[in-house]
Order: C-alpha cells, then sequence, then structure tokens
C-alpha cells in the first residue's frame, strides 16, 4: 500500500479538534441556557434571588430569564389551598367547653412577603396560619355563648374571623385568606356523656306533656264525636217515629176506607188471614166451640149465621 501524504493526517487531526470544540461549546450553551431559561405556569406564582434577596417578586406567567449561579427562582403553588385545622378546645363566655374542627381556604398574595416570612415552606405557612386561626377562634368563642356559637351567631362568627384574620396574613405572611369555616362542634367527652342524659331526660317529659296533652285532646274529640252520634240517632229516631206514625195513619185510614166501601169483603179477608195465621202446620190444635163466630166462612162462604 502506498502510504498517505503527511498534509492529510494534519487535516484530520483539525477537523477532530473543530469537531471537540464545537462539541464543547454546544454543551456549554446548551447549560448555559438551561440554567438561564425558566417557565412560570399558570398556576404558579414565584420571586427571583439574587444571592438569596429577593430582587424581583410576583413573577409572571411564562418565559424568563436569570443570571446563572447569580440568580435563583423559587417557585410556589398559586392555587387556592386548603388548611385543614386539627380540632381544638375553645372556652365560651360561659366557661363551656367546646371542641371545635375547622378549615380555611388561602392563597398567596405577595410573594416576596410570603418569602420572607416562610422561606417558601408551604408546611411553615400552614404552621402559621393555623396558630392564628386557633387565636382568632379562640377569641371570638370567648366572648359569646354556646348558643351564639353552635347557631345563632355561627355565621357571623366566621364572616369576622375571616376578614380579621385575612388582614393580619396579608401583612405578615402575604396570604389571602378566602374563607375561614368550622366543620364541626363537639362538647368534650368527659361531658358529652351527661349533656346525652340531661337532654334524653328533657325530650322524655317533652314527650309525655305532648302524650297527655294528645290524650286530653283525644278525650275531647271522642266525647264530641259520642255526643254528635247521640244526637243524630235521636233525631234520626224521632224523624223514623213519626214517618212510621204517619205511614200507620195512612195505612188505617186506607183500611178505614176500605172497610167503609165494602165491610163484608174485608170481614172476609181478615178471617182468612186468621186462618192462614192458625193453620200454618200440621201440628197446630184449636179448641172453640163448633158455632163459634171464628168459623162462620168455612160454613157459609156468604158469611150468614
Amino acid at each position: 500500500m502506498m502510504p498517505l501524504p503527511s498534509n492529510l493526517d494534519g487535516e484530520d487531526v483539525d477537523m477532530t479538534g473543530r469537531s471537540l470544540t464545537l462539541l464543547v461549546v454546544a454543551t456549554l450553551l446548551l447549560f448555559v441556557a438551561s440554567n438561564s431559561l425558566y417557565v412560570i405556569k399558570e398556576t404558579e406564582r414565584g420571586v427571583l434571588l439574587k444571592f438569596g434577596e429577593v430582587v424581583s417578586p410576583n413573577l409572571e406567567p411564562g418565559l424568563h430569564v436569570k443570571v446563572p449561579f447569580v440568580n435563583n427562582v423559587r417557585k410556589f403553588d398559586g392555587r387556592i389551598l386548603t388548611l385543614d385545622s386539627q380540632p381544638e378546645r375553645f372556652f365560651t363566655q360561659e366557661q363551656k367547653a367546646l371542641i371545635i374542627d375547622s378549615y380555611a381556604k388561602y392563597r398567596i398574595a405577595d410573594t416576596s412577603t410570603f418569602y420572607k416570612a416562610t422561606n417558601g415552606e408551604e408546611s411553615r405557612a400552614s404552621g402559621l396560619l393555623a396558630q392564628r386561626i386557633n387565636n382568632r377562634l379562640r377569641n371570638q368563642v370567648a366572648i359569646r355563648t354556646i348558643q351564639e356559637v353552635v347557631s345563632g351567631e355561627r355565621d357571623q362568627l366566621m364572616e369576622t374571623i375571616t376578614r380579621e384574620l385575612d388582614i393580619v396574613a396579608r401583612e405578615e405572611l402575604g396570604l389571602e385568606i378566602v374563607d375561614v369555616r368550622v366543620k364541626q362542634i363537639d362538647l368534650p367527652p368527659e361531658v358529652s356523656e351527661s349533656v346525652y342524659r340531661r337532654m334524653n331526660a328533657e325530650r322524655e317529659k317533652e314527650a309525655r306533656e305532648r302524650r297527655s296533652q294528645g290524650q286530653e285532646l283525644a278525650e275531647g274529640i271522642r266525647a264530641a264525636a259520642d255526643r254528635e252520634v247521640t244526637v243524630i240517632s235521636a233525631n234520626a229516631y224521632r224523624e223514623a217515629q213519626q214517618i212510621r206514625g204517619r205511614g200507620d195513619a195512612e195505612a188505617t185510614a186506607i183500611y178505614a176506607n176500605a172497610f167503609g166501601e165494602d165491610p163484608e169483603f174485608y170481614s172476609f179477608t181478615r178471617s182468612l188471614r186468621a186462618y192462614q195465621d192458625s193453620f200454618q202446620s200440621s201440628g197446630d190444635i184449636m179448641l172453640v166451640q163448633p158455632d163459634s163466630e171464628f168459623f162462620r166462612y168455612l160454613k157459609d162462604s156468604s158469611g150468614g149465621n
């Protein structure tokens, strides 16, 4: 084989060196770009730091540029977050204990204040906010009775706590308090049983009173119904007797008129009815004189003597 010219070996070396240089430059550019560009999403809030100091708070969503190794970006969740507090014991105006379970809805309003107060840690922000919620609840419950806390002024209590806590949280933590709500209010376990027994006794007493009132009312209704039945029956009997009397009088008048028209025929029909009533069965026996008036029409159909 013929040996390659020496100038070709130099060109290969130069090409390899240029390629390596370009590769290194591209790698450096990619590294710088990856450390210089950052994105803030629509659901995020962020701050730009320079050696740990906030230089650009409340970064807008989109693509941004920073100086590598000089600037640092901290991103936070910009959506509405929920803080579910642990149930706590609070005392009312009557020094009665209540176990109140609450929650709060909040979001970051000022990223600079939020970062300075919590170092950008959501768990720390939740702890600080929970303390302030408990303090506001304790103060508001202490000036109200149990009735007011449970139902009477519950909405007003929540509105007052939300308004006051929002002012404090904005100034101290950079948070906006959207809402504070009470999930559940319970009595302490040591008094729940006694309260239950007292409530049960009161309900039983009320039930007995209601039953007594119901029985009294039922007796009155029953007596009124019986009285009305008696009156209706008496009126119906009177009307029936009157109708029966008029019917008997009319029947008597008809019979009298018929008897007046043909007394002999009327006497004959009465005798036939008497014969029929007297001899309904074969075992009937009648002892009378043969010449009795009863047999007048049996002896002579004309009824002659």
